[in-house]
């Protein structure tokens, strides 16, 4: 569990450096941008190693009716992950889609399992969403949403964001992991 901890920690540690600590990452110059992905990169790994490896408590599993809302609340995880939100008609006045879509990802993973090291990993990395859009509000309160884009666009990165759905699901399925009922 130790790993996993240290990865959700250095995780929000990394993102959350430049607007903590603005002048000693100022300080770094762009040097600072490889350190931070170096940061992140560990990050992942700590938590994929840590997860795996822990245990803990399950309070709930897996269920039908869950891994259909699952599935859905990914689809839609994946679009405002996307390029779709900026540059479509439907989002582009939505300020965080991508940290919106982030959150979303974990509630739904939260959803089909209910263990401890499941609380720590997508709990944390759901706090971290929360905390980053606080964090950029009070930082940059003026904001301006961008131009409207075309239907077209949402369309497009719609279909995209099905594809990947299938193509993660069946990833995941393959590592042992089924996402489809």
């Amino acid at each position: 569990m130790i790993l996993l901890i240290l990865g959700v920690a250095l995780w929000w540690g990394a993102h959350l450096f430049k607007r903590v600590a603005p002048a000693q990452r100022a300080a770094m110059g762009a040097k600072g941008k490889g350190v931070v992905a170096l940061a992140l990169a560990v990050s992942i790994l700590l938590m994929i190693f840590g997860y795996k490896a822990a245990n803990g408590a399950v309070f709930w599993g897996r269920h039908p009716a869950t891994v259909g809302i699952n599935n859905l609340m990914m689809l839609v995880a994946l679009y405002l992950t996307s390029p779709g939100p900026k540059k479509g008609a439907l989002l582009y006045r939505m300020r965080h889609p991508m940290l919106t879509g982030f959150l979303l990802w974990t509630v739904a993973h939260l959803l089909v399992n209910g263990d401890v090291p499941s609380f720590v990993l997508f709990g944390g990395l759901g706090l971290w969403a929360i905390t980053e859009i606080i964090v950029i509000n009070r930082a940059e309160p003026g904001w301006t949403p961008p131009a409207k884009g075309s239907i077209a666009k949402d369309a497009m990165f719609a279909a995209i964001s099905v594809v990947l759905l299938l193509v993660i699901g069946l990833i995941h399925t393959s590592l042992g992991y089924p996402t489809f009922g």
